[in-house]
């Protein structure tokens, strides 16, 4: 039967995500209309958001953050081109995203000593074989596979090269292990539910020495340089970003901080995220057309939370008819007003990828399920329809 309890919030979106709860306009009346973002009023938003970002991610006291052009995508390129080159590479990836930092490694960085190590959608790739002489990049969260790495234990303490981790579906709701990373990136559209277009960049004391002691032949736009006479352009990391970022998008990154400070920090936000993994794990262990499309439940994201149907009748269609049915039910959902964007990626296998970070409740996705089950339902053939 069609349920009749919906969501409050059907915003179910992978990035933007879910504003956080009670969210309204009020929350932004703060926000110097008409300043300049190098105004002091404005440097001092900016410079409260990073440092807001650093207490909250309990991130060491030698680390550097800073606010970066084009979202998470702006700061993994700034990374990349800044620093890759004076060692060999090694780079894992297992999803959409990941895959496009190694085309830019091997066909636009063009680096002619980089190691490749890849897997299908749902696995994850060796990660054992990286060499850590060598730089290794790296997602910690699948945001379109929704398989993220179980921990930092297979990074060496004693590294030589540097890592670099595109943490943006995974910092503010996971355990990131900031003394094995030395460069991470992410954006305030994903975990905090913020605007898109600003990306953050945080650097280990090594990244910063690497800036400074590696001098590229590569051309660098504007938009991508760090160093300036071989030394860190330090304003980046006080507030004065590269170009100009939107005040109205940085007060409302200030709102989330705030909020993810009143519900109890890091370790709130991991268990509000956990928590709904939980309530989506429960439905699927009892619900025998779906699963999760990661593999190991080690590796299941809590929040990029990608599902398969694998019911038979399913299984048995056409790749093209499987896309189909699967944008239906996305597309039936979003229609009722039950639940908004959460249709795989385009590039991931067809299905339905649900957001479980903090900013979303559980009761929301306690509600949705028996939607799912309802669309599902009425988008199988007739003489199959069991549900």
């Amino acid at each position: 039967m069609k349920p009749t309890k919906k969501p409050n919030n059907p915003c179910f979106s992978s990035g933007p995500c879910a504003k956080r709860p009670g969210w309204s306009l009020d929350a932004l009346s703060g926000f110097p209309a008409g300043r300049s973002h190098r105004s002091k009023v404005g440097k001092a938003k900016l410079q409260e958001v990073i440092t807001r970002s650093k207490a909250l991610l309990k991130m060491p006291e030698d680390y550097v953050l800073g606010i970066v052009p084009a979202s998470d995508t702006g700061a993994v390129e700034m990374a990349m081109w800044s620093m890759l080159g004076p060692r060999g590479v090694d780079v894992f990836a297992w999803e959409s995203f990941g895959m496009g930092w190694v085309t830019d490694i091997q066909k636009q960085l063009r680096l002619p000593d980089a190691r490749v190590f890849t897997a299908d959608y749902g696995e994850l790739p060796d990660l054992s074989k990286a060499d850590f002489s060598r730089d290794v990049v790296f997602t910690w969260n699948g945001t379109t596979s929704g398989v993220k790495v179980p921990s930092g234990d297979w990074i060496a303490e004693d590294r030589e090269g540097l890592t670099f981790c595109d943490a943006t579906s995974g910092v503010f709701a996971m355990d990131v292990p900031w003394d094995k990373l030395d460069v991470v990136t992410w954006s305030w559209q994903k975990v905090l539910g913020g605007e898109a277009a600003h990306g953050m960049l945080a650097l280990s004391p090594r990244a910063v020495e690497r800036l400074e002691s590696f001098s590229t032949d590569r051309p660098l736009p504007k938009i991508f340089r760090l160093v300036k006479g071989g030394k860190l352009i330090s304003g980046i990391f006080e507030g004065s970003t590269i170009n100009t970022p939107s005040m109205l998008a940085t007060e409302d990154a200030l709102d989330a901080l705030r909020w993810a400070e009143s519900v109890g920090g890091l370790e709130g936000l991991i268990e509000r995220s956990e928590a709904n993994l939980a309530v989506i794990s429960r439905w699927v262990e009892k619900t025998s057309w779906i699963d999760f499309l990661a593999a190991d439940p080690a590796t299941h994201s809590s929040t990029s939370i990608c599902l398969q149907i694998v019911d038979p009748w399913f299984t048995a269609l056409s790749p093209a008819d499987r896309a189909s049915t699967a944008k239906k039910i996305a597309a039936l959902l979003d229609s009722e007003g039950v639940a908004h964007d959460i249709g795989s990626y385009k590039d991931a296998p067809p299905g339905i990828r649900i957001w479980g970070g903090a900013t979303v409740e559980s009761s929301d996705i306690e509600a949705l399920l028996p939607w799912l089950e309802w669309a599902f339902g009425q988008v199988r053939e007739p003489s199959q329809a069991t549900r």
